[in-house]
């Protein structure tokens, strides 16, 4: 079927040989190797089936825009195959294959030439490739006077012009004004609802969480994990912290609910308990109605001797995404020399203005604004609540306004 790919034990190594006769006698003497050798990627494999949305995530250096060179064959393979099967539409650095002497319609037609489609396909398409991308007058004009912005713009109206079968994106739509990165989004969500098959690379993990059945994590080359994105995604994000500390250790574990808990911290301070209560009577909820008074209660146990403990609070919806958070770094509230053996109690009474649904939240302990540089204990999703509307009016969305309309005839 037409969008897939299976990769297979790829790798890629950049050598040096030392000297050209020793690279030459390597063709014939399979004994003599490089002086120096480094891969870049190495025993990558997976598969992305029809109409599949797979996100790659990693740090940089992590070999994600290597990868979408070998799969677009724009770099050639140390070791391994690609199979691709239909046609496919890449979205790579920016403004590669541009000629900076020719103005953005000529490289128009080069690019989607290259790709494959003829004159006439080009001809018919033309007019709708200068619509989408909104450079003007400047469509005519050579692209070395073009912005990155504007250079992104045209590059993704070539390579989504015609419906491909597979659709390649690297961070490229991370350029440019928030417009346009709108609108290619809404582009690339059609293209998903119609079946194409989409590898997007980016550092954004709300895009990621939005738009991808699956997520691979590369890390130094390698395919560190792939799975649902929030499983991912939270898993990244602890990775980031743990590598910053050899004593961290992270765990992930799945409730019956589907929920994903992950945990991460090299446990100085600990979370004891976390619980949402009823602002009044104290009594532990599992369920919030909108409008009521609330309160998160954390209960922390000291483990060391800590110079600062900062409390944060992120919630989010059942998509993932987050709706609120803040942390005691920004309300200015930091603990300082808090004792081993000590416990320390935090409350939030807050009005749940959520709208009806079912939410995490996520705590963290730390010194400071971020968890990067002391991560003592941080837990995704660790407490689970349902918010209903039992005595507002209906309203939809995931918030909650305390508005009434005016309304006067003159």
């Amino acid at each position: 079927m037409s969008g897939q790919l299976h990769i297979q034990n790829l790798g890629k190594s950049y050598r040096q040989w030392g000297s050209e006769s020793r690279r030459v006698a390597s063709w014939f003497l399979p004994f003599i190797k490089p002086r120096e050798e480094h891969w870049v990627l190495k025993d990558v494999s997976f598969s992305i089936n029809p109409g599949e949305a797979v996100g790659i995530v990693g740090q940089n250096g992590a070999g994600k825009s290597t990868l979408l060179k070998l799969i677009t064959g724009t770099t050639y393979p140390t070791q391994g195959e690609v199979q691709l099967d239909g046609r496919v539409a890449a979205i790579l650095e920016l403004g590669m294959g541009f000629n900076p002497d020719l103005t953005g319609r000529q490289n128009a037609y080069h690019s989607a030439g290259l790709m494959g489609y003829s004159q006439a396909d080009i001809d018919r398409t033309m007019p709708e490739i200068e619509a989408f991308a909104e450079v003007g007058d400047y469509f005519d004009q050579p692209t070395r006077t073009y912005s990155s912005g504007m250079q992104m713009r045209v590059a993704f109206s070539v390579a989504t012009a015609f419906k491909p079968d597979l659709l390649i994106v690297d961070e490229a739509l991370s350029v440019g004004d928030s417009y346009f990165q709108h609108k290619s989004f809404d582009r690339i969500r059609q293209f998903r609802d119609e079946g194409v098959s989409i590898l997007f690379v980016t550092h954004s993990m709300g895009d990621i969480r939005t738009l991808c059945d699956r997520v691979i994590l590369l890390d130094q080359g390698h395919v560190l994990k792939d799975g649902l994105p929030d499983e991912v995604v939270d898993y990244y994000n602890a990775l980031i912290a743990a590598k910053e500390n050899a004593k961290m250790t992270v765990k992930q574990r799945r409730d019956k609910d589907g929920w994903l808990l992950t945990k991460s911290g090299s446990g100085e301070a600990i979370v004891k308990s976390l619980l949402l209560v009823d602002a009044e009577t104290g009594q532990e909820l599992a369920v919030a109605t909108v409008g009521q008074a609330v309160e998160l209660s954390l209960e922390a146990t000291i483990q060391a001797d800590i110079p600062k403990l900062v409390l944060g609070y992120m919630i989010r919806d059942k998509q993932g995404h987050v709706v609120w958070g803040t942390n005691t770094w920004h309300t200015r509230q930091i603990q300082e020399n808090v004792k081993s053996g000590a416990s320390v109690f935090f409350k939030l009474p807050f009005t749940c203005t959520l709208g009806p649904g079912s939410y995490s939240v996520t705590c963290s302990l730390s010194s400071t604004d971020t968890h990067l540089t002391d991560n003592y204990d941080w837990i995704d999703n660790l407490l689970i609540f349902d918010v209903i509307n039992a005595d507002r009016d209906f309203f939809m969305g995931s918030n909650w306004l305390d508005a009434q309309f005016m309304i006067s005839t003159v």
